[in-house]
């Protein structure tokens, strides 16, 4: 089981950090990724991280603005977003995958229900 949690209504130009706790499984072992769903929109990769955490990629509009990190000792990937765009609005999900990490939502196993994220401009 995952669950999110950090979304909110910030301001344009502002931060957040989400979280994504996971519970049930030995967590070091699952590859993660963050994806989101505007409305109306298919869901998009936006960053996944290794099981050891030494490799990560981002989706193109995020880089230089978003990291994401992971502490297994907690059972919790991170995802922190600066500068944010309205264009961020969306449905933010963590999502698990045995072994090695992907940018495609069809290679995980392992979904949070999400959590709000909204930029005003």
């Amino acid at each position: 089981q995952l669950v999110e949690s950090g979304g909110g209504l910030v301001q344009a130009g502002g931060s957040l950090r989400l979280s994504c706790t996971g519970s049930g499984r030995i967590f070091s072992n699952y590859a993660m990724g963050w994806f989101r769903q505007g409305p109306g929109l298919d869901r998009e990769f936006i960053a996944c991280i290794s099981r050891s955490g030494s490799s990560t990629a981002y989706r193109d509009s995020v880089k230089g603005r978003f990291t994401i990190s992971r502490d297994d000792a907690k059972n919790t990937v991170y995802l922190q977003m600066n500068s944010l765009k309205p264009e961020d609005t969306a449905v933010y999900h963590c999502a698990g995958r045995f072994f090695n990490p992907s940018s495609l939502p069809v290679d995980y196993n392992y979904w949070g229900r999400g959590t709000q994220v909204t930029v005003s401009s």
